[in-house]
């Protein structure tokens, strides 16, 4: 077999221009395949820095809309939280959380922010890292006190030389003004889906601004991040079944999104896979037709190895071997065109490429399948071949 790879890379050796036209089809398949695949795993890995690890346990609930003539939500208050925890399985916590519209205003400078009402522990749920200051306590949100927590930007802002905790800040909601101790900063945050700008205690905002208030989201914590795209259908099914309406409120989560996206990107890398991967039987058919002319031009080799005793399997076996030379060969320069093109991809991208190892198997063995399946025909002609017809060149 050895022997009969040597003599194959002689032949190549021979007639360059024909074994590069055979090989480029492959060439093009494989590297094709490669590049698409590393692509789409670059795609879902951008997917998955973008939404983080933070939060994804947690199921959002918000209110649904009006259905033919009547208010289809339901109430997102303190009962409807208890009753979910009660009868659906696999929830750690319940979380409840109001947004506003307010301006911000310190000094000479003022801006109109994105504040949330939140309960203690929330933001330490979506595991956010404070800068600088503390997180608000059991107290701050039972007493209702006057404090804030800035996000990163909105601290930059207004206080750009870094001192932001302690300073007293004013907090307009409507026409009426509250004035806010600045008790925290949150660290820059550069993935997940919780990124207001202020944060006050729910409990301050259920007794000065909106008492006894329907929550604007509930936030359902799984016990896992694997149960946390489960709890989507089952709180869908549930909440559907108590208001008698499928619009009664929107249920997501950050993982079942996560899981959408990298299904349609896997999706559409098979599909694009699939298309390159035809160049590679084009490219098969290509070597077919190559190895049938090779057959015609060495029937008196052929007859002479038949002469001297060569048996129709050993013909067979070394036109065959010569086939599968060319798509190994094929299949392993398209393997390093494929990632010389990845990286030049990731490097005018300015982005991160992720080179699919397993592409890379799945192509390379698949060009030799390809050539040895479109030699066998070729391989077993020249097997058939009578010596005395092969020795006289007819």
């Amino acid at each position: 077999m050895l022997e009969d790879f040597l003599y194959a890379l002689q032949s190549f050796r021979r007639n360059k221009t024909r074994t590069f036209l055979s090989l480029l089809g492959v060439i093009i398949g494989v590297a094709s395949v490669i590049v698409i695949t590393s692509m789409g795993s670059s795609s879902t890995k951008q997917v998955q820095d973008t939404f983080g690890s933070a939060g994804l346990d947690v199921v959002s609930i918000t209110g649904g809309r009006m259905t033919r003539g009547r208010n289809a939500t339901l109430q997102l208050n303190e009962s409807f939280g208890t009753e979910l925890f009660n009868h659906v399985q696999n929830i750690k916590k319940v979380w409840y959380k109001n947004n506003l519209s307010a301006t911000l205003a310190y000094g000479e400078s003022s801006s109109s922010v994105s504040c949330s009402a939140i309960e203690t522990g929330y933001l330490e749920m979506y595991k956010m890292e404070l800068e600088s200051g503390t997180f608000f306590n059991v107290t701050d949100n039972e007493e209702g006190v006057q404090k804030i927590i800035l996000s990163h930007d909105t601290a930059q802002d207004f206080f750009p030389a870094g001192d932001a905790v302690g300073k007293a800040v004013k907090l307009v909601v409507g026409k009426v003004t509250f004035g806010f101790e600045v008790i925290g900063v949150l660290k820059e945050q550069t993935s997940g889906m919780e990124n207001g700008s202020a944060y006050i205690p729910r409990g301050f905002y259920e007794k000065k601004i909106k008492p006894n208030p329907n929550a604007d989201s509930v936030m359902v914590q799984a016990i896992s991040n694997e149960k946390a795209t489960e709890l989507v259908g089952v709180i869908n099914d549930y909440c559907t079944e108590k208001s008698g309406s499928e619009y009664a409120v929107r249920v997501t989560s950050m993982q079942s999104m996560m899981d959408q996206m990298s299904e349609i990107t896997n999706t559409m890398s098979m599909m694009l896979s699939a298309i390159a991967a035809i160049s590679l039987l084009v490219g098969g058919i290509g070597i077919m037709n190559i190895m049938i002319v090779t057959v015609t031009e060495r029937k008196q080799e052929i007859g002479i190895r038949k002469a001297l005793g060569a048996s129709p399997a050993d013909i067979r076996q070394q036109f065959l071997i010569e086939s599968a030379s060319i798509t190994l060969i094929g299949g392993f320069i398209g393997v390093l065109v494929g990632i010389i093109i990845s990286l030049v991809v990731e490097w005018v991208q300015k982005q991160a490429l992720i080179v699919n190892t397993n592409a890379c198997l799945i192509a390379f063995v698949f060009s030799v399948f390809v050539g040895i399946f479109f030699g066998l025909n070729p391989a077993s002609r020249a097997a058939k071949l009578d010596p005395v017809v092969a020795l006289s060149g007819e």
